[in-house]
């Protein structure tokens, strides 16, 4: 979205807020502002009361760039946009009373609110009830030699426990200059407005009307979000399947929209490295001259690994102010660090982060700007550059190329603390990559010329031929682990109220030692070194390994239940009991018995789905079915126990059996049978 949707404000018009509607999209809406005495203040954080002292102070300190634009104009204003993403402490319900809290000081002047100053009570880190909150910026930085310093920033703030970034980039570009324009009025009217938007619904084009415009994004799928505080969206059995969608516009994985080939355009061979570190696991350090370009590379290497659901900790904009910091400092050569993807602008990180085994720099400084300007364009919050001598045909020859080879040389042996001196585009990685880059792919990339109009189209074609091509990577080397997701229906013939068998277990040595035998599939070998196995091995001992395959296998258990209860609606029982010994008969009153009280219970805990009534009244027909041709000293066996008793007078008998009085329906409430 290049250009903002205009947007005005009629009071009259304007809808009443809903704050549990609102809590669907957004936690809150924040106004921060830079005090050169006072450091972060918070001026505005609406609703009120949704976060914790620490978190306020989280959120200020990471709102911000670490250092101010250094254009020299005498009056200019610049605006970015970023996000940044920090680990949630205990619980959502603020206590007021807690004594952990340290006092607020609260200072007020005539024509300003309530300001903050935030100070960093103690708190456990290590808190079992953790999640994440996503931040995203609007940041302006209005540069005055008339003001003190020359100059004032101040950012306004959109926190949502949700990644949707699609959805929150272009709300930015609404609410950042109205707010700028009209001051708090816009926090109310955005969040009245954002209250009345439908629920959200992974993985679906939603419009999502703003005022007088109207968002229309894709959201991620639900196979990518995380399940965090217990929220898991219904996803689709299929989203595991080998075979790339027909609709490439839908995404498939998180941050689909980010500008992939923009940020990474002069490290475009590595891709394949970055995607094998993300795959595994690997800790990575991504530094960039500014925020918007720091989480625009970790957003970019989020996306490469879709469809997986990535379970490294990625910090899009991270700062020495995090919480985490100071455990991170702390880390000796030979500690393990811990797998995460940290994207900073402050290079004091390449000191004391200095055993960080990849570090990956990226971007480029502004013209006429020191080492940490702000990007000026404000629309997307990303700065473009065409290297000299850019051309994609001669890209894989490049490479070799004498001169380059001797930068290669220079950069590994000053390492990264280089970049103190003068920003550079490389990686400082030990790691050797089983995949070989795809020049066929580079090949095919579009290069754009100087006109920023062009480029933004052709970056649009460029991204979509690299995520493509890594999806398709990516799927092609999840695809050996189909089988383990497989479901299996009923066969013709046999009883669908028995249990469904079980999915095939997995064990990783059999896993790796049948994919050894077998291969990985044409694509993946044809584009791997002949040390693939180990690939495999590293990303089952990794971090995303077990919550995506536990997701997967939940996801085909589910389906695999639906399919089960659908054939059982589908079920002929007089049909399927005239070919059954007595003892099979017995068997199947039982397991429809237990199908129903399950039925029962989750219609009790309001987990039950639209069809659970026909579903229940249909087992029940059944059951009264299946007791009708059992023999009279067994029924009369069964009708010891009272809940089945009533179960029974409570079932509709669909099929009047010859001697068999008719059954009338009747309310039943059961538990148990037991």
């Amino acid at each position: 979205m290049s250009r903002s949707p205009s947007f005005s404000v009629k009071s009259e018009l304007s809808p009443k807020l809903d704050p549990e509607s609102l809590q669907q999209w957004v936690v809150a809406f924040c106004i921060i502002r830079f005090d050169l005495e006072q450091g972060q203040l918070i001026e505005e954080c609406y609703p009120p009361g949704c976060l914790t002292q620490d978190e306020e102070l989280e959120v200020a300190f990471s709102s911000f760039p670490d250092s101010v634009s250094q254009h020299q104009n005498r009056s200019s204003i610049h605006d970015c946009i970023f996000f940044f993403r920090f680990r949630r402490r205990g619980s959502s319900q603020i206590d007021a009373s807690s004594t952990e809290m340290t006092e607020i000081d609260k200072k007020l002047t005539p024509k300003s609110p309530a300001v903050k100053v935030l100070r960093r009570s103690k708190s456990n880190n290590d808190s079992n009830d953790s999640r994440y909150m996503y931040g995203y910026v609007f940041n302006r930085q209005r540069h005055d030699e008339r003001l003190k310093r020359g100059g004032e920033q101040k950012s306004v703030v959109i926190l949502s426990h949700s990644p949707y970034s699609s959805v929150f980039r272009p709300l930015l570009q609404i609410m950042g200059p109205l707010y700028f324009d009209i001051g708090r009025k816009a926090l109310e009217h955005i969040a009245a407005y954002v209250s009345m938007w439908p629920s959200p619904v992974p993985g679906k084009l939603m419009e999502l009307p703003i005022g007088n415009a109207a968002l229309k994004v894709n959201l991620p799928p639900a196979h990518s979000l995380p399940s965090e505080n217990g929220m898991l969206f219904e996803e689709s059995a299929s989203s595991m399947a080998p075979f790339l969608p027909n609709n490439q516009s839908v995404p498939q994985g998180l941050f689909h929209d980010s500008d992939l080939f923009g940020i990474f355009r002069g490290l475009l061979l590595q891709l394949w490295v970055l995607w094998e570190l993300l795959l595994i696991g690997e800790p990575m350090l991504i530094i960039a001259p500014t925020p918007p370009q720091c989480s625009e590379a970790v957003a970019g290497l989020v996306s490469l690994v879709a469809p997986l659901l990535c379970s490294v900790d990625f910090r899009p904009y991270f700062t020495i102010h995090d919480p985490e910091f100071a455990h991170l400092n702390s880390l000796q050569e030979g500690d393990t660090f811990p797998p995460m993807i940290l994207g900073v602008t402050n290079l004091f990180f390449l000191k004391s982060l200095r055993n960080m085994p990849h570090v990956i720099s990226v971007g480029s400084p502004a013209p006429n700007t020191n080492r940490l300007p702000l990007a000026t364009r404000s629309s997307t919050g990303r700065i473009s550059r065409i290297p000299e001598g850019f051309g994609f045909q001669q890209l894989s020859l490049k490479k070799f190329s004498p001169s380059n080879l001797l930068n290669a040389v220079k950069l590994r042996r000053d390492g990264p603390l280089c970049l103190m001196t003068e920003h550079k585009e490389a990686i400082w990685s030990t790691y050797s990559a089983t995949t070989k880059p795809d020049t066929s792919i580079l090949n095919r990339l579009i290069d754009a010329g100087m006109s920023p109009r062009v480029e933004e189209s052709m970056s649009v074609v460029n991204n979509e031929i690299l995520r493509r091509h890594f999806l398709e990577l990516t799927t092609n080397f999840l695809a050996p682990f189909g089988p383990y997701f497989r479901t299996r229906t009923p066969s013709e013939g046999s009883s669908p109220f028995v249990d469904p068998p079980p999915l095939i277990p997995f064990n990783a040595d059999e896993f790796l030692g049948s994919l050894s035998a077998r291969g990985p599939g044409k694509f993946v070998s044809k584009r791997m070194r002949s040390n693939w196995l180990d690939l495999y091995r590293r990303f089952l001992e990794g971090p995303n390994f077990t919550p995506w395959f536990q997701r997967r296998r939940a996801v085909a258990e589910q389906e695999q239940h639906r399919l089960w209860r659908q054939a059982r609606m589908k079920t002929d029982i007089q049909q399927l009991i005239s070919k059954m010994s007595e003892l099979e008969i017995v068997d199947s009153f039982n397991a429809i018995e237990r199908h129903i009280l399950e039925e029962i219970q989750l219609d009790q805990s309001g987990r039950a789905s639209t069809d659970s009534g026909a579903t229940c009244q249909k087992l029940k027909g059944d059951l009264q079915s299946v007791f009708n041709v059992l023999p009279k000293d067994m029924q009369q066996l069964l009708l010891f126990n009272p809940q089945r008793a009533a179960l029974l007078k409570g079932a509709p008998e669909h099929t009047k059996l010859p001697g068999r009085p008719l059954i009338q329906v009747g309310v039943v409430s059961s538990t148990s049978p037991r």
